[in-house]
């Protein structure tokens, strides 16, 4: 089986996977764009590690970069 099929094959599972992924990282993104202060690093990391670390960098980011609102 050549990876082709098995992507085919396997396309039930990975459709909500990829949405997930891109509705994770657009959240985080929008957020990256609105905030003006962070907790650790600034926007331009925050942009890359969101962009470049596919799901965890979002989760990584709400978890540790943040700035918790008020």
């Amino acid at each position: 089986m050549n990876n082709t099929q098995f992507f085919f094959d396997n396309l039930p599972l990975f459709i909500p996977i990829i949405i997930l992924e891109v509705a994770l990282m657009l959240t985080a993104l929008v957020s990256v764009l609105k905030s003006k202060t962070f907790r650790l690093g600034s926007k331009p990391i925050w942009i890359i590690v969101v962009v470049l670390l596919q799901i965890i960098g979002p989760v990584i980011y709400f978890a540790f970069g943040r700035e918790e609102r008020a």
